[in-house]
């Protein structure tokens, strides 16, 4: 083994180790190793250069998206890029806690766009018959492959992103801002830009939880998130606590804690009747 290699094995197995807190062992002789890095040092950046993104490669990151698997081939996701800053900071103004949006020199929308293949149905003269939730799910999956391949993609080139699913917060608003119509529906915004700072990585959940062998397992669940705590608060500490007003302080004020207040109170609960009223019945 060369001392490049080495030298990226070690980086593959710290990076990966500091992810998910356990220990980890690089195979020999892996290719593209370099991609895997960056796949497990990815973060997400909220400040950007005064660079700006060149034309041409954002429209080639936008292929390399739209080269993501596709259900079907139905290719049911589409790409918003923002341009009219009026626009985003309409935007912005929706959800207030997020100011990097409207810094962001480059704002992009996800959609799932279920129209094309009812518009199809209809110019080949055959029924279209899947009116029920999978079809909405397929769409919702696409683009959300869709995005996450943007993201690898603007990554490799040294870009840095933040996905905004809050857009989905104020989902009919931004729908009539951006025109979008029946059966087209927004899952996620994207800042875009060049990073002014390195990103950190963020501790996950250990690969005994999230990871399943032939049957779903929840053994000492309670313990390992526990611990998931400690070790991400021990490099990641939480800033404040969630909703103060609403529960007394808590004695450690780790992720579980943080997520339990969070989803404690109502978010998006009316984006199933946004839904609907966009020709999903989500039967």
């Amino acid at each position: 083994m060369s001392h490049q290699d080495e030298q990226l094995t070690e980086q593959l197995t710290r990076a990966a180790q500091a992810r998910f807190g356990e220990p980890f062992t690089v195979p020999a002789g892996l290719t593209q190793a370099t991609e895997l890095l960056r796949l497990l040092t990815h973060s997400s950046h909220r400040r950007w250069t005064e660079q700006t993104v060149a034309p041409e490669l954002l429209k080639l990151l936008f292929a390399c998206a739209l080269s993501a698997p596709s259900k079907s081939d139905l290719q049911q996701a589409d790409i918003i890029e923002v341009r009219d800053r009026e626009k985003i900071k309409a935007i912005a103004a929706f959800i207030p806690d997020m100011p990097w949006i409207n810094n962001a020199p480059v704002f992009l929308i996800f959609c799932g766009n279920n129209r094309r293949l009812r518009q199809l149905s209809e110019w080949r003269g055959k029924p279209f018959v899947n009116e029920h939730l999978d079809h909405f799910m397929n769409a919702a999956v696409d683009a959300g492959l869709v995005l996450a391949q943007f993201i690898a993609a603007a990554q490799s080139v040294g870009l840095g992103t933040v996905p905004i699913s809050a857009v989905r917060n104020h989902a009919r608003e931004t729908s009539e801002l951006l025109g979008l119509p029946e059966a087209v529906f927004p899952v996620a915004g994207l800042c875009v830009g060049y990073p002014t700072e390195g990103g950190r990585i963020i501790p996950r959940l250990p690969l005994s939880v999230t990871v399943h062998t032939d049957v779903f397992d929840e053994t000492d669940l309670r313990a390992q998130v526990d611990a998931y705590d400690q070790r991400r608060h021990s490099v990641f500490p939480l800033r404040q606590q969630r909703y103060a007003a609403l529960y007394p302080d808590a004695e450690f004020n780790g992720w579980s804690e943080d997520k339990a207040r969070h989803y404690s109170q109502p978010e998006r609960a009316d984006f199933g009747e946004y839904i609907r009223a966009q020709k999903f019945s989500l039967k």
